[in-house]
């Protein structure tokens, strides 16, 4: 994967903003950016997490109170701490601050459950092209830029995993060319989440799944990239 960012983005939904806002910008230091509405009664606020986007949806209409992902639990580094500090939002989702280095974790870091750990280690190295790491505290891990992803098999880890729902709910990776990787992606082990779509002048966008379904946006996003061009 040629990644546009060296950061990987990540996806929550709330039912409630302003406390989700507060705790995220006073306990764990997100940077609020901007407001970025995605459609009619949905709304995303964009956070800055040491170069990555912490994307904080909430809408108006009321959304299927799904099960959780497998995406279990952020993990941001954070100079001064002698040991992992774990939190929780004011709705239950987990985020860990750990001094840089933990587990792997230079930047963020994403904790991903999941049923087979061989058919994400496939995924993750053939579909995404992202290189695997030995980290202590995971059963496996995988580089992406300045990220890291960390997998935990669990037999509670979910088999269909949905967008729709509260929770962590995807992840997202900035790169170049959003069709050539998506359709590369397909070719090698991905789940089709949606097709490549222009939105607007921002971005072009896709969606993937993984071998549990959890879903995966790749974005071409012309302030990175200077270009929506397939």
């Amino acid at each position: 994967m040629n990644l546009a960012k060296q950061h990987l983005d990540i996806g929550v939904y709330v039912r409630d903003t302003e406390p989700a806002l507060r705790f995220w910008q006073d306990e764990v230091g997100a940077k609020f950016d901007h407001v970025l509405p995605l459609g009619p009664g949905l709304r995303q606020h964009r956070h800055d997490i040491h170069g990555s986007v912490l994307k904080i949806n909430n809408s108006l209409e009321p959304r299927p109170d799904a099960p959780p992902t497998g995406y279990q639990e952020l993990l941001v580094a954070r100079e001064g701490l002698d040991a992992p500090k774990a939190l929780k939002d004011p709705e239950g989702n987990r985020v860990s601050l750990v001094p840089p280095g933990t587990f792997g974790v230079e930047k963020i870091g994403v904790r991903l459950a999941v049923r087979d750990l061989d058919a994400h280690r496939a995924f993750y190295g053939r579909a995404l092209g992202l290189a695997e790491e030995k980290v202590e505290g995971a059963d496996a891990a995988f580089r992406a830029g300045d990220s890291i992803i960390l997998l935990d098999q669990s037999d509670d880890a979910p088999s269909d995993a949905q967008i729709g729902g509260f929770g962590w709910r995807y992840i997202t990776f900035q790169i170049h060319k959003v069709d050539a990787e998506h359709a590369y992606a397909l070719a090698h082990g991905a789940g089709e989440g949606r097709a490549p779509v222009t939105l607007g002048q921002t971005a072009r966008i896709s969606m993937i799944r993984d071998p549990d379904g959890n879903w995966i946006e790749l974005s071409q996003r012309a302030s990175i990239t200077g270009s929506l061009e397939p």
